[in-house]
């Protein structure tokens, strides 16, 4: 058997060595367009600012280094400008002569290239690159390195660009992020993304939304936005988003699906039988709803790869989709994520509540714990779990991981609190994060406890709901407050429930939620209509900042 491999990297250097591996006999041949077939691509960003120090630390495999383990071919600058599918061939165009190369099976792992938006001016803009390869980090450092740009702007706010903002921080630049969207990153939900963007403008970094570029002037040194201001440039970013590589498959009759990706089934089978295709260019099923994704990460690419070999070689594997599992460093701090954020749960009209923790990445009373912010997105009936999504500085990575595997393994809230983990001081918790958010999410789901979220405050507070702050005075002096109607501290409350009206909805807040779902849990037990403020002042402050009173 003769399987030819278009493009390396994630999909399709997994692709090619796993067939490898489960055969000696079969001719593999891996056709890559740029120098380099299998490199760091997530690195790339840090290479920039020198913490990746070597250069040669992004190439993971070199094509002399692939023939000698593997004995697979790998022509590099070798563009595939053409496929027969009714004679099985592949035209190539390698340094200007062309050939054909026969397929028995056909691997397209074409991957995605960034999006270059109709910008009035982009095209003359002697400064604006994009990161995508190694070519692309190539040209950025020598930029970096010859001219010693002074002002930085990176336009899109996704993992590339804020990654690229913090590196290029790193190295003195000023640098502004510039953002059409409402928030950072989107897979985040606004409250978590804004802990994002706090971090950002703590480290001198100038963070604009809702800010189109509309024009480059000056040959990009000017920035129209569509606020109306302008901003200046020495060395511009381009990160807004990717789209597939299709060229090929569209040219050859390949069906099309969502935002121009290739279509597969659970083989990895294009609407040719003999052509498959992996890793950014294709549309995978979001295991979660069962619609249409375009989800490109490393993680899903290699997995990809690798079952589309196990296929090719008769070994029954199905594509199960992806839920879009990532996380993003900015600084100090991570943001991680996993399977559907509110927007999206919106928009497919699904059933689902919300909760959200503050806990610590390790035991409270052993030195150097850090706070995490929890969210669970579940549905409030079955107790299927949705998504979630951390911010921390140390530790949220891990409880996203667990989520993550939780959600893949159909488990639902109410399985979180029976999950063990490992414990010492220095580790975790004897109740692990997870865990908490686990009793939060079941507390809803049997009725225990009823939410509201911070969007929903000022509408409850309309329609003639009380808001009580149960934190003590001292806090709110220190923090301020949300404009509560009545402040009695929680270990005062059992005493002071006269002052409460049993006529009126009573909304409960604290800090970050725990005292105030004890508050909630005494005031029902007394005969009240009662509703937790989720994630408390800590959310709706940060979400809210002109509105808190000090």
């Amino acid at each position: 058997m003769k399987v030819v491999v278009i493009g390396g990297v994630a999909g399709g250097m997994s692709a090619a060595t796993r067939l490898r591996r489960l055969s000696e006999e079969a001719e593999i041949i891996v056709l890559e367009k740029g120098p380099y077939v299998s490199f760091a691509n997530c690195g790339l960003p840090y290479y920039v600012s020198g913490e990746i120090s070597e250069r040669e630390e992004l190439i993971v495999q070199t094509p002399e280094q692939l023939k000698r383990r593997f004995n697979i071919d790998v022509m590099v600058e070798t563009e595939a400008i053409k496929i027969d599918r009714h004679h099985k061939t592949v035209q190539i165009d390698r340094n200007g002569k062309t050939e054909a190369i026969s397929y028995d099976k056909l691997i397209l792992s074409p991957g995605a290239e960034p999006l270059l938006p109709p910008i009035s001016g982009l095209q003359d803009a002697e400064n604006v690159y994009t990161l995508r390869n190694v070519p692309d980090v190539d040209k950025i450092t020598e930029e970096i390195k010859t001219k010693q740009p002074e002002k930085a702007i990176v336009i899109g706010a996704g993992f590339i660009g804020l990654e690229m903002a913090e590196n290029l921080k790193y190295l003195g630049l000023d640098v502004t992020i510039v953002e059409a969207a409402p928030q950072l990153l989107p897979p985040l939900d606004p409250e978590m993304a804004v802990f994002v963007e706090n971090r950002l403008k703590e480290a001198g970094i100038n963070v604009m939304t809702n800010a189109a570029v509309q024009e480059f002037k000056a040959n990009g040194k000017t920035l129209k936005l569509s606020n109306g201001k302008e901003l200046t440039s020495d060395f511009t970013i381009l990160s807004i988003g990717i789209k597939p590589v299709n060229k090929l498959a569209v040219e050859v009759g390949l069906e099309m699906g969502l935002r121009g990706g290739i279509l597969v089934n659970e083989k990895y089978q294009t609407t040719d039988e003999d052509i498959f295709a992996v890793g950014d260019a294709i549309v995978v099923k979001q295991q979660i709803s069962g619609t249409e994704a375009m989800i490109s990460l490393a993680s899903p690419a290699n997995r990809q790869g690798r079952q589309v070999a196990d296929v090719i070689s008769n070994i029954d594997r199905k594509n199960k989709g992806s839920i879009g599992t990532a996380v993003v460093r900015v600084f100090d701090l991570a943001a991680a994520s996993t399977g559907l954020n509110e927007r999206q749960l919106k928009a497919l009209n699904l059933n689902y509540k919300v909760v959200h923790i503050v806990a610590k990445s390790h035991a409270g009373y052993f030195p150097g714990s850090q706070p995490i912010i929890l969210k669970l997105l579940f549905n409030p009936i079955s107790g299927k779990i949705y998504g979630a999504q951390a911010i921390g500085k140390d530790g949220a990575d891990k409880r996203i991981d667990i989520l993550a595997t939780a959600i893949k393994a159909d488990l639902t809230v109410m399985d979180l609190p029976e999950l063990e983990f490992t414990y010492a001081p220095p580790f975790g918790s004897a109740k692990d994060p997870v865990n908490m958010i686990g009793y939060a999410a079941l507390n809803i789901v049997e009725g225990i406890s009823d939410n509201i979220q911070f969007y929903e405050l000022k509408e409850a507070r309309k329609a003639g709901a009380v808001l009580l702050d149960v934190r003590n005075t001292e806090e709110l002096k220190n923090n301020g407050s949300i404009g509560e109607d009545i402040n009695i501290p929680l270990d005062e409350l059992r005493t002071r429930l006269n002052e409460l009206p049993k006529d009126k909805q009573i909304i409960v807040s604290c800090q970050s939620g725990q005292r105030s779902y004890l508050a909630e849990r005494i005031l029902k037990n007394n005969g009240f209509d009662v509703k937790n403020l989720d994630g408390a002042f800590q959310i709706y402050s940060a979400v809210y900042p002109g509105e808190v009173i000090k």
